[in-house]
């Protein structure tokens, strides 16, 4: 089975991860950022990733290197957990409705990170979340994880409708480009003979 566990312990945040990439959306998320843990949440159900994580973070400062941080984790044990890559589809793309909002989400599980985002939030906080930290999230999963990623808002009017669909797209599209492709089995989908 595709399993991989991460632990990261810095001098600001200590995490484990533990991902399941053949699982079922199973997810256990404490983080001690409400709406964070919410996030977690929807990027393992949709994807269909069983997600563990545990994380400690200095939020007497604030929740960026506990949210940078989990990304940089999910990133790594992401990359672990798939592997060598031979046998999976390596893309992925969703168009997600949720409400008022719209979002797109395309990615490359290419080992070269690249995030385009372009998603707005009409206010500055969802509760005490900064909205921010959204893209700070995505671009430690895309740069940990080797992820070519683009995410864009096509339409929205409230911050945690836009966010929430934010993290079902890009759940969705991964979903789908971790998935074993019954007609590459044991191939790597690249022509340059590594990925």
């Amino acid at each position: 089975m595709r399993i991989a566990t991460i632990t990261r312990n810095t001098a600001e945040t200590q995490i484990e991860v533990t991902l399941n990439l053949d699982g079922s959306g199973a997810y256990d998320n404490q983080t001690g950022v409400g709406f964070f843990d919410h996030m977690l949440d929807q990027l393992s159900r949709h994807s269909l990733i069983d997600m563990t994580i545990r994380a400690t973070g200095d939020l007497h400062v604030d929740d960026h290197h506990t949210v940078e941080d989990t990304g940089i984790a999910i990133g790594q044990a992401l990359t672990r957990a798939l592997g060598d890559k031979k046998g999976i589809r390596r893309y992925g793309g969703f168009l997600l409705a949720m409400d008022d909002s719209l979002v797109r989400a395309a990615l490359d599980l290419s080992g070269r990170p690249y995030l385009v985002w372009n998603v707005g939030f009409p206010t500055e906080r969802i509760g005490s979340f900064d909205t921010q930290l959204v893209r700070e999230f995505f671009q430690a999963l895309s740069t940990h994880g080797g992820i070519s990623l683009n995410v864009a808002r096509l339409d929205g009017i409230n911050s945690h409708h836009i966010a929430e669909a934010a993290f079902k797209a890009v759940a969705r599209a991964l979903r789908e480009a971790v998935e074993p492709d019954p007609r590459m089995s044991g191939v790597l989908p690249s022509t340059k003979g590594a990925l």
